[in-house]
Formats: C-alpha cells, structure tokens, sequence
C-alpha cells in the first residue's frame, strides 16, 4: 500500500460517521509543517499568516510552539476581532480604509497595544486621523516594495503592492509618521513574494523551473543588500524600530538569513495546498484536504462527485482548481472541470467506488478552503479528535 493509499485509508476510517461534504487537517501533518518552518527559519522567529489558515483553534495551536510569534492579519476588522480574543501580537498586512474599526482601534487601550496597521502614503495616516474615535496612539508598520526592476525599469517582476521601492522614499514616509501627533512607526514589512511564493521544481517544466530559480536567484542577491539600506533609512528615523518582517513559506530559510530582517512570515506552509508542491528546497505534507461524495456512477470509468468548483483567487488557470487527491488516479472532464454543483471525475479507480464514498481534494491555495466549510475536523492517526470552527463557522467573513 502507498503511503497516499494509506492516508486514505485512515481519513476514510476517521470520518467513516460523518457525511461529506467536509474539510480535515491532518494534525500529524500539520505539526510536521510548524515543524519544518521553524527549522527553515533557524531561530528567526515566525510569524503566522492568518488568511492561510482562518481558523483561530489552529492559529493558537501553532502559536504555542517554540519558534511562532504573532499572527499576520488581512483584514482591520479582522484585526481587531482577533485581538479582542487574546491575540496580543496582531501585524495588519495590508493598508485599510474601515473607519469604522480605525475608530474603535483609536478608543481602545488594550486593541491599540495589540494591533499594528500598515501603511505606504502618508495619504493613509490622514485617513486613519479622520476616523479616529480616541485618542489612543497608533502603532504603524511601513511596507516596502521588494519586486525586481531591470531594464531600467520596463520590466518588473513581482506583486504590485507598496509604492516605496526606494530606502530615500521609505524613510520620506518613515519621517510623517514620526512627525504625526498620535502615531508611532514600530516596523518594516517587505514581501517577496516574487521568491516565497512562486514554486522552482515544476514537475514536467524543466526550462521553466530553471528560468524560475534563475530570477529568484538574482532577485535574492539584490534583496539582499536593497533590504538592508532601506531599514538602515528607516532606523535613521526611528532608531527603535521594534521589527522587519519579510519572507513568507517559500523563502522562510533565505529571508531569516538576512541580518537586517527580524522575523519571517508564513502560513500557507502549514496546510501545504497544491500550489506550494512545486519547490525544489522544502517538501510538506498535505494537512488540509476537503472530501466530497460521490453521488452518481454516469459509466464505465466514471462517478459524479457533489459540488467542488472551489477555484483559488489569482490568474484564472487550472492551477487555481482543486486537485482529486484520493484515491489516486482521478481526473476531471476537460469539458466541464470543477463544478459549482456536480463534479465528474474519469479513472479506473471510480470503478472502485460505491454511492456515498468519499473523494478526497487539496485546494490550490491554504485558507480560502475555509471559506467554504463552517468546520475542520482534526485528524490524528485514524480518529476525529475535534471539529473546530472556521472564521466562517463564527460567522466572520472578512473579505
């Protein structure tokens, strides 16, 4: 028996009671991961991404492991939900317009220690300034833009996210912030996502995973130095700067090499989607997995699974899709793929599998699989140890 044809076994045993459709985490996998992160990271703390795991049960699991510290939110409200719930370490990933919580954040001692937003235009400090409901300090992490420019410009590889790409136009905002009443610049976040999260070891594309390691290579050796002369700018303003963060779970190891950052971010790292299958230096082990049953035998060679288009965000592609994981061997229809309500599946397996059995998937991306379940059942050997909510089976849909 494979080691795949085992896992199956042991899901199928532990969920034997329960109806599909459903979602797991594997526990044994799940720790295995945290494990590995921690590892990579060698002694560079790391701080969890919450939108790839959406789950406060498992967010305060991995943060009692030596080597975890914070979480990396996405949403302002989600921020302050969090940390009303005893997360006291509370990173905003992203820059937000919700007054509505920038006025409860400025009204509230306990969420204004615990929670840091981000900013990249002094635009946003008169924004927040506008909204506040109190008087309480604001703590600020200024993001950096980390894509890789070459010819002179015309070509730009990675995300499209902060507009200070420079140390000089960092430390220009780095100097509002610090000359704002009722603002406090407490870190840099800079994230490479051009590095962490593209994969290098494409099964099946060897010029493409050469092209992909190549630019990374470079990217990482210009990051290098670009990253320290930007944190020098902004320590020239702020000389007590409490963090740099950077990295993410495809470059936990080379990120917290670097002297200049203090800490790492990653997430998607501990659910390991198919998506991050693709890296030559790190291999995880599939941890959350959703099981759909199969509701039709159409013929020969095929069943008809219930529901499972759940396609990731980014650039439409069928990357962005689901896998059928298990059993082993199964294929979608090209004419119809994943679908919103009917799903057929072609292989010699489906001839193995009865009305009401279990096909179990890997979603493309890590927490948007929460998005679709109320709760994960945890799975440790061949037992349900606990079903735990998901934001969404708290009711709280933040995007």
């Amino acid at each position: 028996m494979t080691a795949r044809a085992a896992d199956r076994a042991r899901y199928d045993r532990a969920t034997a009671g329960l109806d599909a459709p459903l979602a797991i985490v594997d526990l044994d996998a799940f720790d295995a991961n945290a494990a590995d992160l921690v590892r990579r990271a060698g002694g560079t703390p790391v701080r969890v991404a919450t939108k790839s795991v959406r789950c406060r049960a498992l967010l305060e699991r991995v943060l009692e492991r030596e080597g975890f510290a914070g979480v990396l939110s996405f949403t302002l409200a989600e921020s302050l939900w969090l940390a009303r719930s005893g997360f006291d370490d509370v990173l905003l990933a992203y820059p937000s317009t919700d007054r509505a919580a920038f006025a409860e954040l400025t009204s509230d001692p306990k969420l204004a220690r615990a929670v840091t937003v981000m900013v990249d235009d002094p635009a946003q400090l008169r924004l927040i300034d506008a909204a506040r409901g109190g008087r309480e300090e604001v703590r600020v992490c200024l993001e950096w833009d980390t894509s890789l420019w070459r010819a002179g410009g015309l070509v730009r590889v990675g995300a499209r996210r902060s507009p200070l790409r420079s140390p000089a136009a960092l430390a220009e905002v780095a100097r509002a912030v610090a000359g704002t009443t009722g603002f406090r610049l407490v870190g840099v976040m800079a994230y490479e996502g051009h590095i962490a999260g593209v994969g290098d070891a494409v099964a099946g594309r060897p010029v493409l995973s050469r092209g992909v390691r190549l630019m990374q290579s470079v990217a990482r050796r210009e990051l290098v130095v670009r990253r320290a002369e930007a944190v020098r700018a902004v320590r020239s303003v702020a000389p007590d700067l409490e963090f740099v963060n950077g990295g993410g779970t495809g470059s936990v190891q080379h990120t917290a090499a670097e002297d200049a950052v203090t800490e790492v971010a990653a997430g998607s790292g501990l659910f390991v989607p198919r998506l991050f299958d693709h890296y030559a230096s790190f291999t995880g082990r599939p941890a959350a997995l959703f099981a759909q049953p199969v509701v039709r035998r159409p013929g020969v060679g095929v069943v008809t699974v219930l529901g499972g288009g759940y396609p990731a965000s980014g650039p439409a592609g069928a990357d962005r899709l689901p896998v059928p994981y298990l059993p082993e061997g199964l294929r979608y229809a090209r004419t119809e793929g994943a679908g919103e309500v009917q799903t057929p599946l072609f292989g010699s397996p489906a001839d193995d599998l009865l009305l009401g059995d279990k096909v179990w998937f890997r979603h493309a991306k890590a927490g948007e699989l929460c998005e679709r379940f109320d709760a994960l059942h945890l799975v440790r050997g061949d037992r349900v140890t606990a079903a735990v909510p998901t934001y969404r089976g708290e009711g709280r849909t933040f995007l």
